[in-house]
């Protein structure tokens, strides 16, 4: 069975891979059945079950932030523990239930069913794209990795407190993210896969979170199912790229699920709070981005229905102040607002106008055609046939805007302000107020790919007959698929994705560009994982590439302040004394210190072949074994 399962889920062989994939379900759907014991509900098996997954992966995040805040350790087990409790209650109770259980499969199970093929399909898409190559892409995941190492080793979210950044996503950084991969490395020895996988896991589940989340907004099964079949098809929604924001922005439509949910029972105000409070504590443009997305909702929903929504208020309100109270108010006390600002790369300047990295100007074009070759992190496009759609939509909804007043279409104004907003945070990079541009297009993508369903709804309403409605449905998928779907396949399964900018780069003579510093860093995953390696610099691509090195420290972080400048007796020394087997030195060290001084050193390291051999030499880097 295992073997069956490496072969079509593609594990790295190892059994303690298909363990922690169980155990991410067991943590998700026990802490998400928690949640929602207490709330009668009469929904179909499939969506209670399924939506659970995404309520335990949003409390997650916040539940690892308290309980590192009284000092529990964010221990595996401790999870398992406290997804099981409910569960196995609930289970022996009913256990006579369950032996006579029958699984009736009705019409609006069929659509989950649907749901659930876009959503291996997505994945499958994640995944082949995520291990065509064996590095870590560009600059963010490297640096992840390193917060992940920190919490599944110390288990706590609260890294070094002298010296703000010594690792990067760890304090005041909100944490979410690298808690939920810092629990599952403790039982993955791999980083790198644990990274990859559950990365494009986590991404694909946003199919199913987003098409329950659209079924309740709209109050349609048939809408719901091709807005989601729209959202897996749109270049600009979530590429593969490992960063915060893959978990953040799937957590939007647990959260808005819930929130609307609340006016079925007032037991969905806790999961909210408790989802959002995650949400506001992953990513600070994108948990930003939410609480715009919330206070846009609850104004349009307070003005349409002419009252004020008390339990969407509790829960955005306390959601809020428990991501203040676990998070935000201790990393103040500690390193003040200023420290905060820094910590996020924000300067004081410029709080309302923070510029992204890939920020500029869009053209029509950069809109209506989707592109294969495109951003990584952030695709940018829509595709000539959505873009068709969307523009029929709108002008659909504004020639019938009287019915917008009754009650059952409030939700299409609530979509179209936040489409609104989402086009003018796409192109804020022309305005003084703006909060990194380039990262809303997966924002922009999610109003539009629920506002196209209803251009999609009135064509097919245009023609009475099965056939020609048949016909024109399959052009219509069919043309999404080859102006929008494939683009985004292509870009998201090549294996042309570059390992970060930071890497020493150069030319050879059929023009080729290529970094002899990564391919001999690349050399290192032959090693047992979690050997250990010295790096003078760069920790990240220690760590990222399945070795180990404390950078969180405080010797090491010392000793590294001069290392370069030791002898290469007390260089050899200090690292045998710490059990270190490998250094390395090349590109990275020369950025840092010049050429001269390295090639010096490396020189000397070099000649004390009694202290250090080398066993592994590209252009780029040379790695010695401390002997």
């Amino acid at each position: 069975m295992i073997n069956y399962l490496n072969r079509f889920i593609f594990f790295k062989n190892t059994k303690m891979d298909l363990l922690t994939l169980i155990l991410f379900f067991i943590y998700s759907f026990g802490i998400g059945f928690s949640l929602t014991y207490f709330i009668k509900s009469n929904d179909h098996f499939l969506e209670r079950n399924l939506i659970r997954i995404g309520l335990g992966l949003g409390t997650l995040p916040i539940l690892g932030i308290f309980l590192s805040l009284i000092h529990v350790p964010l221990d595996w087990r401790v999870f398992l523990i406290l997804s099981l409790i409910l569960p196995s209650f609930y289970f022996l109770k009913n256990f006579n239930k369950f032996k006579n259980l029958k699984l009736k499969i009705t019409k609006s199970d069929i659509y989950i069913i649907l749901v659930l093929l876009l959503f291996l399909a997505t994945f499958y898409m994640y995944h082949k794209g995520a291990f065509a190559y064996p590095y870590l892409e560009d600059d963010d995941p490297w640096s992840h990795a390193v917060g992940i190492k920190y919490i599944s080793i110390q288990k706590t979210v609260f890294g070094p407190i002298n010296e703000i950044k010594r690792i990067q996503f760890v304090n005041p950084y909100p944490p979410g993210y690298d808690i939920l991969l810092g629990i599952l490395h403790q039982t993955s020895p791999s980083i790198i896969w644990t990274m990859k996988f559950f990365n494009a896991l986590i991404i694909s589940l946003s199919i199913i979170f987003f098409y329950f989340f659209v079924r309740k907004l709209s109050g349609s099964k048939k809408k719901a199912l091709f807005s989601t079949f729209a959202l897996a098809m749109i270049p600009s929604f979530l590429s593969h790229f490992i960063w915060a924001i893959a978990l953040t922005v799937p957590l939007y439509f647990v959260a808005f699920y819930c929130i609307e949910r609340i006016k079925e029972s007032g037991g969905w105000i806790f999961p909210s709070i408790l989802v959002i409070a995650s949400t506001l504590t992953i990513s600070p443009t994108h948990s930003t981005y939410f609480g715009l997305f919330f206070i846009l909702y609850f104004i349009t929903k307070s003005i349409l229905d002419k009252k004020f929504s008390i339990g969407v208020f509790s829960a955005g309100f306390f959601g809020l102040f428990l991501s203040f109270l676990v998070w935000w108010l201790p990393m103040i006390i500690i390193y003040g607002v200023k420290g905060v600002l820094q910590g996020l790369d924000i300067g004081t300047e410029s709080v309302f106008g923070i510029s992204g990295t890939g920020d500029r100007p869009y053209t029509l074009g950069d809109f209506i055609f989707a592109k294969a070759q495109n951003m990584i992190n952030n695709p940018i496009g829509i595709g000539i046939i959505l873009s068709a759609l969307v523009i029929i939509s709108i002008f659909i909804l504004i020639f019938r805007y009287k019915s917008l007043i009754k009650k059952e279409n409030h939700w299409k104004i609530i979509v179209l302000v936040w489409f609104v907003f989402t086009l003018y945070a796409v192109n804020a990079a022309r305005f003084p107020i703006k909060l990194s541009a380039f990262r809303t297009w997966m924002l922009f993508a999610i109003p539009l790919c629920i506002l196209v369903s209803e251009g999609f709804f009135f064509l097919v309403s245009l023609f009475k007959n099965n056939m020609i409605k048949m016909a024109l449905i399959a052009v219509i998928l069919a043309g999404i698929w080859f102006t929008s779907g494939y683009q985004k396949y292509q870009l998201n399964t090549t294996s042309g994705w570059p390992a970060g900018a930071f890497w020493t780069y150069i030319q050879d003579e059929s023009g080729r560009i290529y970094s002899p510093e990564l391919e001999g860093y690349i050399w290192l995953k032959d090693l047992p994982v979690n050997t250990k390696v010295f790096s003078f610099v760069n920790d990240g691509i220690i760590i990222g590439l399945d070795k180990y090195t404390c950078t969180w420290c405080d010797d090491v972080a010392e000793f590294k302040k001069t290392a370069i400048n030791k002898t290469v007796e007390e260089l050899h020394d200090w690292l045998k004394k710490d059990s270190y087997e490998y250094l390395t030195i090349g590109g990275q060290e020369a950025g840092e210190f010049g050429v001269d001084v390295i090639t010096n050193k490396m020189q000397e390291i070099i000649a004390a072949s009694n202290l250090f051999q080398p066993v592994y030499q590209t252009k780029g880097v040379v790695i010695f074994k401390v002997v």
